[in-house]
């Protein structure tokens, strides 16, 4: 599972580093603390060009009567995406690039829940592999744009943590990932794998991230 991320840098520096040509999004505002349902930036193609938006964390299939159930669809398992009729076609032809400084997990000790910060050794910008969808709001008439993390089972650096962690997409799988036709199952999912165990680095942080009420730099200072 990835519940909490970390989305830092601007639009255009994350645009810059994914390639993208366009830049379609309103201003946000760092975050370090996102939470589900919170606007994020993501990274997908649309007319041949790639372009760098802002979608709500929490898939939000076409066909749903309301956006009631987007928490429930902020992570997508990489074994279903083919069987679960929320992913199924996004998966199919609307997959994005997610970026993120670091993400969140928790650990026990005793009855408290210890917070991590798990983030790349060179300190770059993770490509989380996403899926997105458009959503009409039926009282506004208004599309929005949603997305959920791709997740997958942990590597030996993940598991004593969590059973599960998201899927971070090598720099060669990014126009592949991306290509909305691209429509070769087989090589998509092998895409969707535990990153080497040699790529991350983790510390523990203060407990202020437990709620998502706190929000600044100072969440990733270790504790």
């Amino acid at each position: 599972m990835c519940g909490r991320f970390v989305q830092s840098a601007s639009a255009d520096d994350y645009a810059r580093y994914f390639g993208a040509d366009l830049v379609k999004t309103e201003h946000l505002d760092a975050n370090y603390n996102v939470a589900p349902t919170d606007p994020v930036y993501a990274v997908a193609e649309h007319g041949g060009e790639r372009i760098l938006g802002s979608f709500g964390w929490g898939l939000v299939p076409h066909w749903s009567k309301d956006r009631k159930q987007a928490a429930r669809f902020i992570n997508a398992r990489a074994e279903t995406l083919i069987d679960k009729p929320a992913f199924r076609e996004s998966f199919k032809g609307r997959r994005c690039i997610i970026p993120a400084d670091g993400f969140y997990e928790w650990t026990k000790r005793g009855d408290l829940k210890i917070p991590h910060f798990i983030f790349v050794e060179s300190h770059a910008p993770m490509a989380l592999a996403g899926l997105w969808a458009s959503w009409k709001d039926p009282e506004t008439g208004e599309w929005e744009h949603t997305c959920s993390i791709v997740t997958t089972g942990p590597n030996q650096f993940m598991a004593p943590i969590h059973d599960r962690m998201p899927a971070l997409l090598a720099e060669p799988a990014w126009d592949a990932w991306l290509d909305r036709d691209n429509s070769d199952v087989e090589q998509l999912r092998s895409f969707l794998h535990p990153p080497p165990e040699t790529l991350l680095e983790i510390y523990e942080v203060s407990r202020e991230v437990n709620s998502v009420r706190n929000n600044g730099p100072e969440l990733l200072l270790p504790a």
